[in-house]
């Protein structure tokens, strides 16, 4: 199968495309390199070493005699080069991880609001209309996020996969119909993917796209398979406030010595998944594409879902390191409960890590082994919700509001 995987040097996009790739399949990876420029941006970088991406395919072609291509194209400004690129290429597949994908950062300013708008918006929308231009039938399978529905919207309601039934009762009667499920992003981040589906759903019925959307949790852990083969292959691993996943700021913060920040009560509850189940989903949505003319699949790219205070208390036995609650700098709920449908994936074959099964893996071979790395002024948030609380000058959160010792 020839694949493009567009945002292939990032950290879901690079061990998806390795992994294909092993598995056979012919794979050209598409990016702008955006993610490296931000890091310069906000003055940080990953945990892990991460080599330039030529000299990750270089190493990859020399362990595995496999080449995967390169071609270094912004997606959402160089249409006619995503147009002439999908023409001569002709993808079976399309795998979009092309997007900015972290909400803190999203929250940052006025200029990385427009930015993650103009970004996510015009590179999905460009990729739609290059394969209305192109004619290629080729299967878009986009990373989403579990963001789309909200935390707590649908209360102790399983969360289903994309779609609900409603009913319209008026005075001619009852109208049933299937919809997606109420949007309710809580960050700029999490609208636009809300955007992304909207965009699916028109093109998929205006011009028969197959598109498959992965609603997907907190991406946890660090390598795959493939990732671990060689130290110039290793994914990167983000700790700092804007872009670090609570997972990856707690087992850094315990690594250090720094207690763990937990923001407000810590009575969120999200959803995780391996790195190493997140790139075995998508080459099953690959395997098992939607039927010409049907509306988007859309499968809950979940595997277990945690208390923040839980999870904290989870890292904290594993490494006895204390807990800090810090005001929190988003505006969410301080408690909701989190219930996911996710029986499309388990019903694929997927045989999902555990946090209990691998925690210890990443506080040891990663946190540990790369401690000496950490840039401790990166820790704390610096990107708040709301713009008064920015301009009141609330950087960082110093203060906590509660401490607990593990």
């Amino acid at each position: 199968m020839k694949i493009l995987v567009l945002g292939g040097d990032g950290f879901c996009g690079w061990p998806t495309a390795l992994h294909l790739s092993a598995a056979g399949h012919n794979v050209a990876i598409v990016d702008n390199l955006s993610r490296r420029k931000i890091d310069w941006e906000l003055g940080t970088s990953s945990l892990t070493p991460m080599a330039a991406l030529p000299d990750r395919l270089s190493a990859w072609k020399s362990l595995t005699g496999r080449t995967i291509a390169f071609e270094l194209i912004d997606i959402a400004q160089e249409y006619a080069r995503l147009l002439a690129l999908i023409e001569d290429y002709q993808p079976d597949t399309i795998i979009h991880f092309a997007e900015q994908r972290a909400a803190p950062y999203s929250m940052k300013s006025a200029d990385t609001k427009r930015y993650t708008v103009n970004n996510n918006t015009n590179a999905t929308h460009n990729i739609l209309c290059s394969l209305v231009d192109s004619g290629v039938d080729a299967h878009l399978v986009h990373l989403g996020t579990m963001g789309v529905y909200g935390y707590g919207w649908s209360g102790s309601m399983t969360v289903p996969e994309g779609y609900i039934e409603v009913k319209f009762v008026g005075k001619e009667g009852e109208l049933k119909r299937e919809i997606l499920h109420p949007a309710n992003p809580g960050s700029v981040y999490h609208m636009t993917k809300t955007l992304d589906q909207l965009m699916f759903a028109f093109y998929a019925k205006n011009d028969g796209i197959r598109v498959t959307d992965l609603h997907q949790g907190i991406v946890w852990g660090t390598q795959t398979p493939e990732t671990e083969i060689d130290e110039l292959l290793i994914n990167r691993f983000d700790y700092d406030g804007d872009y670090g996943t609570v997972l990856n700021r707690f087992l850094m913060q315990a690594a250090i010595g720094h207690p763990l920040t937990v923001y407000g009560s810590g009575g969120q509850t999200r959803a995780f998944i391996h790195i190493r189940d997140t790139v075995r989903c998508i080459e099953l949505a690959i395997l098992n594409p939607p039927a010409p003319g049907a509306k988007p699949t859309i499968f809950n790219q979940v595997t277990e879902t945690y208390r923040l205070r839980d999870l904290a208390a989870l890292v904290s036995g594993l490494t006895g390191a204390k807990i800090d609650h810090l005001e929190n700098p988003r505006v969410e709920a301080d408690e909701n409960e989190l219930v996911v449908d996710n029986s499309k994936f388990l019903a694929l074959g997927l045989n999902a890590t555990t946090l209990s099964q691998g925690l210890l893996t990443e506080v040891h071979d990663i946190a540990g082994k790369y401690v000496a790395r950490v840039d401790r002024s990166t820790i704390l948030p610096t990107s708040r919700w709301r713009q008064e609380r920015a301009e009141a000058g609330e950087f960082p959160l110093a203060k906590p509001t509660a401490k607990t010792a593990s």
